[in-house]
């Protein structure tokens, strides 16, 4: 009887395993493969928003809604600068580092 939950219990975490491998290896090659890639998204109100999409050389803008997907614009990539914006982590180092105390401000006359 126990022998029969520990071979299921095995089978089970196999099946599981299988998964995890098959997941992982999807995952890279889905990296590999970037024919997409989303430059920007900005909600324009409840259930509609503006997407900025790069594929291949092209950036087309999209406008998205609940029910809908139209395209708006396509642009060549070398007529847009498309530089990558700054990280969340470079922004917060700069803010720290432009908050230092002036005493001369804090101090009453």
């Amino acid at each position: 009887m126990t022998g029969a939950y520990i071979q299921m219990i095995a089978a089970f975490i196999f099946v599981v395993l299988l998964i995890l491998a098959a997941g992982s290896i999807m995952k890279k090659k889905q990296n590999k493969c970037k024919l997409m890639h989303i430059i920007g998204y900005q909600s324009m109100g409840p259930k509609k928003s503006v997407a900025a999409l790069k594929i291949g050389k092209e950036v087309l803008i999209l406008g998205v809604t609940t029910n809908d997907m139209r395209l708006l614009k396509v642009f060549k990539d070398s007529e847009l600068d498309l530089t990558e914006p700054e990280s969340f982590q470079s922004k917060l180092k700069m803010a720290r580092s432009s908050e230092h105390c002036d005493p001369d401000m804090h101090s009453e006359k």
